[in-house]
């Protein structure tokens, strides 16, 4: 018999909570909202409650995913993952794209996530110009239309220059030797 009660008092919340609204103003200016009606109130209509239904994606079929025939690996052979370079400007970088590219593909360097202008796009050698701190590299080729064939993983490196403030740099400010003023006689 609970079980009844119970069940009833589940399915008649919903009823209960879905109540007229009631807005008004008091002597003061302030609107005050209620459940209880109250004198000079007006009955509002709040409408449906907006919803969300997430966007339905079809799932791929293992014909549609797997890689063409002639599918391009691209790699960054060098720096290596988590590379030191210490007191460094320049950074070379080396990639390999398996098969070998041909036709009319363009590599291109991306350093922190933006493509590396002035660099060959028929190599698969670069020089970059770096500052300190924590960088990103990967490789990018593309077909003669400039759809993206194959995209290297980003091989993160760090470039380690002394701060000026350092003891030990000569370019420290306090380390440049003072020249004495004359003092008057």
């Amino acid at each position: 018999m609970r079980w009844k009660l119970f069940t009833l008092m589940l399915l008649g919340c919903p009823l209960a909570l879905a109540g007229p609204i009631y807005k008004w103003v008091d002597e003061n200016g302030v609107i005050h909202y209620s459940d209880q009606p109250h004198e000079n109130a007006q009955q509002i209509h709040l409408g449906t409650p907006q919803t969300y239904k997430p966007t339905q994606y079809a799932e791929p079929d293992a014909a549609a995913s797997a890689a063409p025939a002639g599918s391009y690996k691209c790699a960054v052979t060098s720096p290596t993952d988590q590379q030191d370079f210490p007191n460094a400007d320049t950074v070379s970088v080396s990639a390999q794209v398996d098969p070998p590219p041909s036709g009319d593909n363009q590599i291109f360097v991306m350093l922190d996530g933006r493509v590396v202008t002035g660099q060959p796009t028929d190599s698969l050698q670069f020089t970059l110009n770096v500052e300190r701190g924590e960088h990103s590299v990967a490789v990018v080729m593309r077909d003669g239309s400039g759809k993206v064939v194959c995209q290297s993983a980003g091989v993160t490196f760090f470039v380690r220059q002394p701060s000026v403030l350092a003891p030990t740099n000569p370019n420290n400010p306090a380390n440049q030797p003072t020249i004495p003023t004359p003092r008057p006689h």
